[in-house]
């Protein structure tokens, strides 16, 4: 048995769980878990699957964050590195969003490898989810600062994975279409 296969199944159920009643912010309203799929997809495709820990911290990035989840939760059951990677993407929900968004600016250049291409995949899923179905009560002014920021985020994250990063810059792309940002 591939223990790595059942750790990938035993995250996605979990994040699954923790994150079943939130709904993305587009106006589709998707399940929230479509988000934490499409970042582990992208990682996995960037990786050829071969980083398991990343992979577990792209199902689970925003437990800490958006659940009731606990670091210590995600260490019992996922181990420290991967508790330790979502801990490094983890917002701090105590400050004003402004901040939070400052300081993820702030912080990219300092991230571990897998922390950086995280951020890569977290913003390419943000990004075509705002094309696809942008966020109900998002002025288009807003959506312009946001497709900007996560540029902002992503350009001191570069440099590790060109295929992670030209799939960051396609969606990149076509949200500047929609928001000239």
């Amino acid at each position: 048995m591939n223990s790595d296969l059942v750790k990938l199944a035993r995250a996605a159920d979990y994040a699954a769980r923790c994150h079943v009643d939130q709904q993305r912010k587009g106006i589709k309203a998707e399940p929230y878990i479509n988000h934490l799929t499409e970042v582990t997809e992208l990682l996995a495709e960037a990786t050829g699957g071969n980083d398991v820990v990343l992979l577990l911290g792209g199902l689970l990035h925003d437990t800490d964050e958006d659940t009731d989840a606990t670091p210590a939760d995600l260490v019992r059951l996922f181990g420290q590195d991967v508790a330790d990677l979502v801990a490094e993407v983890t917002d701090d929900k105590t400050l004003s969003q402004k901040e939070r968004k400052r300081l993820q600016v702030e912080h990219a250049p300092h991230l571990s490898l897998r922390g950086k291409l995280l951020k890569i995949a977290d913003k390419t899923s943000n990004l075509r989810g705002i094309v696809h179905s942008p966020p109900q009560g998002w002025s288009a002014e807003r959506l312009k600062e946001y497709v900007a920021w996560a540029e902002e985020v992503v350009r001191s994250c570069r440099g590790l994975n060109a295929a992670l990063e030209a799939k960051f810059d396609e969606a990149y792309r076509e949200a500047r279409r929609h928001y000239g940002a």
